[in-house]
């Protein structure tokens, strides 16, 4: 018999790619009695919760009902308005081959099982958004932010992860910017490529700044979180080398190590020599990150990445489902109000602007992030197997993200607000000790509010610190929201054990960011400069990797010095550009999606993503302006730079919290690459919004340029959209079992 015949009878009594579509749409549609309960109890316990958040003022409010709020709503929205996404604007065909199938190389297209590639995806796009943003805006109060995290990732911030994985996926993996080249032009195009990699600098110089902060001064946490680094080096060694496969053995050996190093830090920081060796100065550890950051990216991916995702990855979600299970269990009582008392004004000690715009690109992450849509057209859609997949991977994955946003906000909430604000406010403003950072607080005004010195003093020693004064970046407040928590569920007097625990979380949640942001920078770099040398899309040329990582990591890493060294608070005034850039790239993602669903024929649904595009283009131009425009120096970058100007030409030696001439001169270099960078994000962004416009009209008009999708690919494997298989996705699997076993060449299916 021919090759040929061989090949035709073989694919005849193949099993098919996907399950029946009527059989889909039957099951789907199908409602049983116990169905119907179970979504009515779902949806009476969410507004429950919801009324219990928004409608009832009392004194104090209990952090349960965030839990059932977020859980109740997001299982709601992953249920059925996605559904509406992928019946209306995705249309996904399993029988269609995704990249990772009809490209797989071994390398960077390869088929991976959706759980592992979740886990991945999840790993890469939770960065110090999520932990930091929520915890700043509770200056806010508690209802502003839940409200936005909440909707915010139902309607928009799930959307775009969702719509830009499934769109590049559809594009053989394409990034956001050459998406955009594609589907908008030259102009387009150009200013889209230019904004991600502007964006992509400050978003991953933001994250490095939440590092050193949480670091900084802590000899526990610095050992413990440098202890992960061989941690994960022996982890990849051992998976490759030693036991390939054995992922259950390595995981449980890479815990016991982790929770090792915590405990080991605790006699570290006891140490009188190893206490000074690992107290470093900020400055200290944020060229480590930068050090770091260029040998993490440009390392294999099994040897530093991977491992670390991995571990990364079991962390996050462990600790915030047992931080969600313990709230449940001890039913914190929040004190703070839905509105606090700057939630009318522009200035507050943790950040200054007004509540709208700022407080949606404060959260950032939690609810609406730019720099998802990167990882979501950057590695995962290599990576999928089956197109279904994209509604858990991209949607699912945001969801979770969101939910540790919750998590955070709540944690931020439930400690005492006077401590809450004496760690969050400047050092300059504070004065440092526990006396002047007292009498700060208690001349905010805020109601209910009496903190003592000893009080300060007594929550430093409860965490093994010699101070929690002026810790900003919101990740000491989380780890101290954390810590107590615990302490409360175990009553075991291991407060500061919780607390470093918490602080190695952090930064192996945020590191995880910062090696996959570098990473995913470097290639649309090389993809950008390959249109000029095409050497440059080699992304194995080794000289290339090293050229554009050096590159990458030298622009973040400026930025990162100017905030360590930063008088006014260096988070303070720089998470505000990180939430704007982060967000005006969220608008761009939106825009290109927008025109790539019009061109595929949706129409009535087209507000699906022209409706977050509109609130996150308001939000972003709004905020931009502000701080162009501004004529308050708290808000407006310009201004405040003018401020300092005038004080060092008439020859003042200090200004405001600057208290010496270089400090402000640091605040003038500040503003300067502030005020610089917020004009350019803005110009690049209006140039990719209004493209996209046009080619949306043009499109509806029939003189649209065609779609830059590829043309399909037959499938020849199967595999679950969802983490558990339906019915008829297991009578499939079944027959794909029994196919296989028959074969002495197995067709994969999971």
């Amino acid at each position: 018999m021919s090759q040929r015949s061989t090949t035709a009878d073989e694919a005849s009594r193949r099993p098919p790619a996907a399950i029946d579509a009527e059989a889909q749409e039957r099951e789907e549609r199908r409602w049983t009695p116990r169905k119907i309960v179970v979504w009515g109890a779902v949806a009476l316990l969410g507004a429950v919760a919801w009324s219990m958040i928004a409608l009832v003022r009392g004194e104090t409010i209990n952090a349960i009902w965030f839990v059932f709020a977020a859980v109740c709503t997001f299982l709601i929205a992953y249920r059925f308005y996605t559904k509406v996404i992928e019946r209306h604007v995705t249309k996904p065909d399993d029988t269609r081959a995704t990249p990772a199938e009809y490209a797989e190389n071994g390398q960077d297209f390869m088929p991976t099982d959706r759980r592992v590639l979740f886990g991945h995806h999840f790993a890469a796009i939770a960065g110090a958004g999520p932990l930091v943003g929520p915890v700043l805006a509770a200056q806010m109060g508690y209802l502003p932010g839940t409200i936005w995290i909440v909707a915010g990732v139902v309607f928009a911030g799930a959307v775009q992860d969702y719509l830009v994985l499934f769109f590049s996926m559809r594009r053989h993996g394409r990034s956001l910017g050459q998406m955009a080249r594609d589907e908008l032009g030259r102009i387009g195009g150009t200013a889209a490529i230019l904004a991600t990699l502007l964006i992509m600098v400050i978003i991953v110089a933001i994250l490095a700044l939440v590092v050193v902060n949480a670091l900084g001064e802590s000899p526990w946490g610095v050992f413990s979180v440098g202890m992960t680094l061989p941690i994960a080096l022996f982890m990849g060694v051992y998976l490759r080398y030693l036991r390939p496969g054995k992922v259950s053995e390595i995981s449980v050996i890479g815990f016991v190590l982790l929770m090792a190093a915590i405990v080991a830090g605790s006699w570290v920081s006891q140490h009188p020599v190893l206490a000074e060796v690992f107290t470093l100065e900020r400055t200290t550890i944020a060229w480590l990150i930068i050090v770091y950051g260029f040998i993490a990216a440009v390392l294999p991916v099994w040897l530093l990445l991977a491992p670390r995702d991995y571990l990364s990855t079991f962390m996050k979600i462990g600790t915030i489902v047992m931080l969600a299970v313990a709230i449940v269990v001890v039913r914190p009582v929040l004190e703070a109000p839905a509105l606090s008392e700057f939630a009318g004004g522009d200035t507050g000690p943790v950040w200054s602007g007004s509540l709208f715009p700022f407080l949606f690109v404060t959260i950032a992450c939690g609810a609406l992030s730019g720099f998802h849509a990167l990882i979501s057209s950057g590695t995962t859609p290599k990576l999928v197997e089956k197109e279904r997949q994209t509604r858990l991977i991209g949607y699912g994955g945001m969801l979770m993200e969101s939910f540790v946003a919750i998590m955070a906000l709540v944690a931020a909430l439930s400690i005492d607000r006077g401590i809450y604000f004496a760690m969050n406010a400047s050092a300059a403003a504070t004065g440092g000790t526990p006396e002047t950072a007292a009498a700060f607080v208690n001349g905010l005004g805020l109601t209910g509010v009496d903190l003592t010195p000893e009080a300060l003093e007594e929550t430093a020693r409860s965490v093994g610190e010699e101070s929690v004064i002026s810790r900003t970046g919101g990740a000491p407040t989380l780890a101290l929201g954390l810590a107590m928590i615990m302490q409360q569920l175990t009553h075991s007097g291991m407060t500061s054990f919780w607390y470093h625990f918490a602080i190695m979380f952090e930064a192996l949640f945020i590191l995880t960011a910062v090696d996959a942001g570098t990473r995913v920078a470097r290639f649309q770099l090389q993809e950008s400069l390959g249109n000029v040398v095409p050497r440059f899309r080699d992304t194995s040329w080794r000289v290339g990797s090293w050229v554009c990582t050096a590159i990458m990591v030298g622009g973040w890493g400026a930025i990162l010095l100017l905030g360590v060294t930063d008088p006014l608070g260096g988070i303070n005034t720089f998470f505000p550009l990180f939430g704007i850039s982060n967000q005006l790239l969220a608008a761009i993602a939106l825009a290109i999606c927008m025109a790539i669903a019009a061109k595929g024929g949706v129409r009535r649904w087209l507000w699906i993503p022209a409706v977050p595009l509109a609130f996150a283009a308001v939000v972003t131009i709004t905020g931009s302006l502000h701080k162009i425009f501004s004529p308050n120096p708290a808000v407006g970058y310009w201004a405040q730079n003018q401020v300092f100007r005038d004080a060092l030409a008439a020859g003042k030696t200090s200004q405001g919290t600057a208290t010496s001439p270089e400090a402000m001169q640091a605040v003038v270099r500040n503003t300067t690459v502030q005020g610089t960078l917020s004009v350019v994000f803005l110009a690049l962004a209006v140039v990719v919004i209004v493209a996209s416009l046009v080619s949306v009209v043009r499109t509806l008009r029939g003189v649209g340029t065609p779609s830059s999708e590829e043309p399909a690919v037959p499938s020849q494997i199967f595999a679950p959209a969802g983490f558990l298989p339906t019915p008829a996705e297991k009578e499939l699997q079944a027959r794909w079992a029994e196919h296989d076993g028959s074969r002495t060449s197995p067709v994969r299916s999971h």
